[in-house]
């Protein structure tokens, strides 16, 4: 690809950055004292596309190959050049201390309850790493099960629980290597403490259902022709497993399969795409074995089922934006006979669940999250609810047991457990994660802007309670905007540790979120994509406005959907930004289906192989929209090899082409990790790195304290 002189010049340049490191000190960190040196030179190789009569050069095409030598000695001499900057920032010792004071504390998880064993995540805060234990009985000793440490000298290889027999001897757990989405699928004999020979091989998985009598197990692998789902027999050969669905289905489509808790129903969901607006539910009767029927086909909207005792319980926006939830016989599953139990209301369903003969329901009003409990026809029992603002997630339970689990969490405030009893109504922490956050100090408001088109949008703002609206405060604000995913408050390392530094956090509930139904989804999804930009930088106007801070005080954040978020916001209106934090972006929309699983989210963007489509996502491309000389903000971008959902190349390349671009003179530098990915896996050592090279440099960049 490179010629003898480029070559050379690739070979030469780590020496050369180490002699500019020797000139170069930074004496503070005020960015006005810091002469921050050129980024490396990206060697330009112009490829040309024409879709649709237009003409699409790229200049660095070549940085997808992820595995060419031209590629890895390029990510060197970015990282090289990222650690000359980002190291030699003084302070950040300090902010190290300030960061560990939040990751390196003891966490437990939500526990997984089955014939009275107790399954759940545990870290101490001088582990790296979340160890699988069980407790017999609710006041039992808790017992290592699997401690993923020993997997790996780095600490990169993670585990994490997929399911539990119904009698708690078997336990499917999954081995995730850095933060891959393809995971190994191992089956832990509990009493025993070995694992049993059945092995899934490293893949892309989701959900293993394990039948009652431990005989076998249904699982969904995807494919390079599409998702699959098999019957495993135990101790047979993986590759005679029997095909039960799938075939037909390209990569594009997304199938689960869960059995009920009596082994009897295989419930089977079909999603034409991510947050698609079609939806397929068949059914399986096992102990009949009768072939797969369909309960839900034809029908344009999202449907998501579960059995909860013998009834199959249907969350749909059909003919409801905002949802509802029917109720259907699997044995005579006409729609003729369906039942609606739980209508759809001025507040958006979130999710439901089945616990101790009862329903609850998820609910979001104005992003405010509260849960209901009703009987299994409709009937309302009660609420649960608390008197701050923060999240309540849905309840987690098996149907015949009294006992249920749910999490509250906020900005301000850890991660408390709570145990549920059913019957009486009661709630009582299990366990509560401890960390020194002082949360009397700072107070969450909810403020609502008007976007660019009149909208009403809400965003909720976290800073001390005796805050002055001067402008000169450094502020944060983070967002989403798609998938019908909503963004509510939950604590966090980062929100914890800006905060602490007297920073303002805020978060915008975007357009294309799921706060307020599926009308809010669709009006920042495909053609309407420009609406949830719109939304996020009006958000950053109005905390201008409101003397909150100032452009060269405000840094924006976003990862996946959120780095395509603020790489737009980024090129849309550089000036109205100090700097961004851009992670595991899809930054090029013309060429992003092409790669990985992006298939999946056709459906909420929409392909440039359609000219119609093509028109708006070249309008808002962030790749695309980059301008020669323009004055853009400090940039970091952070992704890694080891992001198997959104493609690294979109970092690589927004990167090679920022750095050309830009004529503001501010730094753009990537954080590119070889084991870190989507799917998280990082030890505590590099959470805390990554954390502090990450605040680090918003401080920097806006003159906080450091």
């Amino acid at each position: 690809m490179f010629k003898k002189s480029q070559r050379l010049f690739f070979r030469n340049f780590l020496s050369l950055l180490l002699g500019l490191a020797l000139i170069f000190t930074i004496q503070s960190c005020k960015k006005a004292e810091i002469e921050v040196p050129a980024p490396p030179e990206t060697n330009v190789v112009e490829v040309t596309d024409n879709l649709h009569g237009v003409d699409i050069v790229d200049p660095y095409q070549w940085l997808e190959d992820q595995e060419s030598p031209d590629t890895r000695k390029w990510i060197d001499i970015q990282n090289e050049y990222t650690d000359s900057i980002l190291g030699a920032l003084a302070g950040r010792q300090e902010l190290e201390s300030l960061v560990s004071k939040f990751i390196k504390i003891d966490t437990i998880s939500m526990p997984m309850e089955t014939a009275g064993r107790y399954f759940f995540h545990k870290r101490s805060a001088d582990q790296d790493l979340s160890i699988i234990y069980m407790r017999e009985g609710p006041e039992g000793e808790d017992e290592v099960l699997i401690d993923p440490h020993p997997m790996s000298e780095d600490h990169t290889t993670s585990v994490n629980m997929m399911g539990a027999s119904q009698d708690a001897k078997l336990l499917a757990y999954a081995v995730r290597k850095g933060g891959e989405d393809e995971i190994e699928v191992r089956f832990l004999d509990v009493d025993a403490r070995k694992d049993i020979p059945d092995v899934l091989p490293r893949s892309r998985y989701f959900g293993v259902s394990l039948t009652p009598d431990k005989s076998g197990f249904y699982y969904t692998r995807h494919e390079k022709v599409g998702p699959r789902i098999y019957y495993h027999a135990m101790g047979t050969d993986i590759k005679k497993d029997k095909l039960i669905l799938g075939e037909g289905y390209g990569p594009e489509m997304i199938l689960f399969a869960d059995l009920s808790d009596d082994g009897r129903w295989l419930v089977i969901t079909v999603l034409y795409g991510s947050a698609a607006d079609k939806t397929e539910i068949y059914l399986k009767d096992l102990s009949a074995k009768k072939p797969v029927f369909p309960v839900v086909k034809e029908i344009p909207a999202r449907f998501y089922g579960g059995i909860a005792g013998d009834t199959l319980y249907l969350q749909t926006n059909w003919e409801a934006p905002n949802q509802r939830i029917l109720a259907v016989d699997p044995k005579n599953p006409d729609r003729k006979n369906w039942r609606e139990v739980i209508p759809e209301g001025d507040s958006v369903i979130q999710g439901f669940s089945g616990a101790g003969g009862k329903l609850f329901v998820s609910y979001l009003k104005d992003v405010k999250g509260r849960v209901e409990s009703f009987e299994p026809d409709g009937t309302r029992i009660g609420e649960i609810s608390f008197p701050t603002i923060g999240t309540v997630s849905g309840v987690y339970g098996r149907w015949d047991s009294n006992e249920a689990f749910f999490i509250f969490t906020s900005f301000h405030i850890s991660t408390t457990i709570y145990r549920f009893d059913v019957e009486k109504g009661e709630k009582e922490v299990w366990a509560q994660i401890d960390v020194p956050i002082e949360s009397d100090k700072y107070e969450v408001k909810q403020l609502w802007y008007e976007s660019k088109d009149g909208t009403k949008v809400p965003m909720f703002v976290v800073h001390v309670k005796d805050i002055k609206l001067d402008g000169n405060n450094p502020a944060l604000l983070t967002g989403y905007g798609g998938f019908n995913i909503s963004s509510t408050p939950y604590f966090s390392a980062q929100a914890a540790a800006w905060l602490e530094r007297g920073g303002v956090y805020a978060v915008a509930n975007l357009r294309g979120g799921g706060e307020f139904g599926e009308e809010w989804h669709k009006a920042g999804m495909r053609e309407n994509k420009q609406n949830v930009f719109d939304d996020f930088i009006a958000a950053a106007e109005h905390l201008i406005n409101e003397g909150y801070t100032k452009s060269e005080k405000l840094a924006i954040r976003g990862g996946s959907n959120g780095g395509l978020l603020v790489g737009a916001a980024m090129t849309q209106r550089p000036e109205l930004f100090g700097a961004v934090v851009c992670t595991y972006p899809l930054l090029d929309m013309i060429r992003y289906h092409k790669f990985l699983v992006a298939r999946y989210w056709v459906p909420e963007y929409g392909s440039s192989e359609n000219s119609d489509e093509f028109k708006y996502l070249y309008a808002y491309s962030p790749y695309h929209q980059v301008k020669k000389g323009a004055r853009y903000p400090a940039v970091l971008f952070i992704t890694g090899d080891a992001d198997t959902r959104v493609a690294p190349l979109h970092a690589r390349k927004m990167t090679a082409l920022v750095q050309a671009s830009t004529g503001s003179g501010k730094p753009v530098l990537l954080r590119y990790h070889t084991k870190a990915g989507h799917s998280g896996g990082q030890p505590v050592s590099e959470q805390i790195a990554n954390l502090t090279d990450t605040l680090s440099f918003l401080l920097w960049q806006l003159e906080g304290k450091f």
